[in-house]
C-alpha cells in the first residue's frame, strides 16, 4: 500500500475486526497535530475492487498542515480486517459510526465518496452529533429514481456461485482488469490512469479474503435507494459530481439536492471527470473541499444564502 510522507498507520478495533487508518503524525506534520491542536478531518473511500484509503491519498495531504487528518481503510478493504462474510449495508453504517466514536472528539467534518458517501449520510442521520459537515463526491446508493445497479449484466454474473470467485480472481483483482475498469468505467479520460494507481488497487484487491467485500458490492448487496433517507439529513452537506460518471450521472445529485435543500447547501458539477474526481483531478477536488469547508461551517442563515446561490448556478447548468 502507498502511504504519503508524514502519515503513519494506526488502527482501532470494531465489532467486525481491526480497522486501519492513516494519520499525519510524522514529519513534517507532527508539530501541527500534536496534543489536540487543530481540527480533525476524515476521508472515507468508496467501494469497488481494490478500493482503499489510497483513493484520497492525492488529496488529504493538502490538509495536513491545518487538520488532524484521518483516512481509514474500511472493513473488508485495504489493510483492514477482511472477515469471511456477506457484507451488509448495516455493517458499513455501523463501522463508520464506530470509527467516528473512537477517533474523533466531537462533531467532525467528513469527506466521502460514492456508495460510502451514501452510507455516511445514513450514519449522520443516525448520529448527527458525530458529524459537523459532509462533503461528498457522487453520493448515491445506486438504486435511486428507478434505476437499480442490480439490473446490469455483470451483477447477474457476480451473483452466480463459483463463477463469482472466478470473475474476481481473473478480472477484478488483476492489473489488467483494474486498468480496463478504471479507463473504461471510472475515469472520463483514460490517459489519467497511471501505474501507481493500478498497483495500489491491485495490492488491495489481492489481500487475503478481499473478494468477500468486493463481491458483496458487485452483487448489489450494499446498494439501496438514498431517496428514502435523504430528507432526514440535517448535517450541512455539499455534493460534488462528475459529469461523466458511468454509474450514476449528475442529474441524480441534482434531484437529491432538491429533496433536501435545507441540509444540502451546495451542488457542484465537475465537467471533466468521471466517478472519482479525487483521483482524476485531485487539485480541483482539493480546491472544492477548501471552498466548501467554511461554507458548511457558517451559521444557518449565511449557509442558506450560499446554498441558494449554488442552486442558482446549478439551474444554469441544466
Amino acid at each position: 500500500m502507498f502511504i504519503p510522507p508524514g502519515f503513519q498507520q494506526r488502527s482501532i478495533t470494531t465489532h467486525l475486526g481491526m480497522m486501519v487508518y492513516y494519520s499525519n503524525s510524522g514529519e513534517p506534520w507532527v508539530s501541527t497535530t500534536a496534543a489536540g491542536s487543530g481540527d480533525t478531518l476524515v476521508f472515507l473511500h468508496g467501494l469497488g475492487g481494490g478500493s482503499s484509503a489510497y483513493e484520497w491519498s492525492k488529496v488529504y495531504p493538502a490538509f495536513a498542515a491545518e487538520y488532524r487528518v484521518l483516512a481509514p481503510d474500511l472493513i473488508g478493504w485495504g489493510r483492514s480486517a477482511h472477515p469471511e462474510r456477506n457484507y451488509t449495508i448495516d455493517d458499513y453504517i455501523t463501522t463508520i459510526i464506530e470509527f467516528m466514536e473512537k477517533t474523533c472528539d466531537g462533531a467532525t467534518p467528513v469527506v466521502a465518496s460514492a456508495l460510502t458517501a451514501a452510507f455516511t449520510i445514513r450514519a449522520a442521520i443516525a448520529r448527527p452529533d458525530l458529524f459537523k459537515s459532509l462533503i461528498l463526491t457522487t453520493a448515491a446508493g445506486l438504486s435511486e429514481f428507478g434505476d437499480s445497479y442490480k439490473t446490469n449484466f455483470f451483477t447477474q454474473l457476480a451473483s452466480t456461485p463459483i463463477l463469482d470467485r472466478l470473475l474476481y480472481s481473473t478480472g477484478v483483482s488483476t492489473g489488467f482488469g483494474i486498468r480496463s475498469y478504471l479507463e473504461q468505467r471510472q475515469f472520463a479520460h483514460s490517459e489519467r490512469v497511471y501505474p501507481e494507481l493500478i498497483e495500489a488497487y491491485a495490492q488491495s484487491a489481492q489481500q487475503p479474503n478481499a473478494e468477500y467485500a468486493a463481491l458483496s458490492f458487485v452483487r448489489g448487496d450494499l446498494c439501496f435507494d438514498l431517496t428514502q433517507y435523504i430528507t432526514q439529513l440535517t448535517v450541512p452537506t455539499a455534493l460534488i459530481w462528475g459529469r461523466e460518471s458511468e454509474f450514476t450521472g449528475p442529474k441524480v445529485g441534482q434531484r437529491l439536492t432538491e429533496l433536501n435543500p435545507a441540509a444540502i447547501k451546495a451542488f457542484y458539477q465537475s465537467d471533466d471527470v468521471g466517478f472519482t474526481p479525487q483521483l482524476e483531478l485531485p487539485a480541483v477536488t482539493i480546491g472544492l473541499i477548501r471552498q466548501f469547508l467554511p461554507l458548511l461551517g457558517q451559521g444557518e442563515e449565511s449557509g442558506e444564502t450560499a446554498g441558494e446561490e449554488d442552486r442558482s448556478q446549478e439551474s444554469q447548468i441544466e
